[in-house]
């Protein structure tokens, strides 16, 4: 059962690696070419690589791939089209960013809500994620070619976000939904509960030598040490190091 699942779990990240490279990012009438470089890169980090450019007004100038840094492929092999219906033309499915809520009758999510749909799309075709330009976004009939909208949630009283840091947001909840994976610790050895007993017991003789613990009244000194020990989860190493401490404490100084 335990190799069946991790069989399935290798082919599910294989077909939602393939979805994600079918993800491309359609910027519209883009006027900064800083803006270029910079979603080309924000792509790449989360495994992004198509990048549609509808009428930009800019070039892909030396300041575009300064911005892209290492991502100058992304930028370099970005298709250019006059309008947005070629971008737009073999995909399963389409959504536009706008900043408000539009008087369409178009779904509408936050990224985080679309990110798990648009990649069950794309293991079905390519899928576009259509972005407007810096300074007026998309047009109602721009809008209108595509099947949802898509709005990042911002701060009420001051909602203006950078054309490549909305990219890299849509691409980050892409990614996230791809990988949402904590990152595994380091392997480590795991004290047994006869080397913590061990540990504890001379850390209670050792307290009482340096007349730290009073065995008459004692309190709760030693649960309390107890419990904090508990909490930490020890390593073998770590109790060794412990002990180690002990041994040197009930050792007499050397002048």
């Amino acid at each position: 059962m335990g190799k069946d699942r991790s069989v399935e779990e290798a082919n599910f990240n294989a077909k939602s690696a393939s979805a994600l490279e079918r993800v491309r990012i359609v910027l519209v009438e883009t006027s900064h070419p800083g803006n270029l470089g910079a979603a080309a890169r924000a792509m790449k980090t989360m495994g992004l690589k198509h990048l549609y450019l509808v009428a930009p007004r800019c070039a892909i100038d030396e300041e575009a791939r300064a911005r892209a840094s290492r991502a100058v492929d992304v930028l370099e092999a970005a298709v250019i089209c006059d309008d947005l219906g070629p971008a737009l033309a073999d995909c399963v499915l389409t959504a536009a960013t706008t900043s408000r809520r539009r008087d369409l009758p178009h779904p509408a999510y936050t990224p985080r809500q679309a990110a798990p749909a648009l990649l069950a799309a794309a293991q079905e075709g390519p899928v576009a994620l259509v972005f407007g330009s810096e300074t007026f976004g998309l047009t109602n009939e721009q809008l209108a070619k595509c099947r949802w909208l898509i709005n990042i949630p911002t701060n009420p009283d001051y909602g203006s976000l950078n054309l490549a840091a909305a990219v890299q947001v849509l691409a980050y909840e892409l990614r996230c939904t791809l990988d949402d994976r904590v990152l595994p610790l380091p392997r480590f050895d795991a004290a047994s509960h006869a080397e913590i007993e061990a540990l504890l017991a001379e850390l209670e003789h050792t307290l009482t030598a340096i007349g730290f613990l009073d065995p008459r009244h004692p309190k709760r000194l030693m649960p309390r040490l107890r419990r904090f020990f508990a909490r930490a989860g020890l390593e073998r190493e770590e109790v060794a190091i412990w002990r180690g401490i002990l041994n040197a404490l009930g050792r007499p100084r050397e002048d």
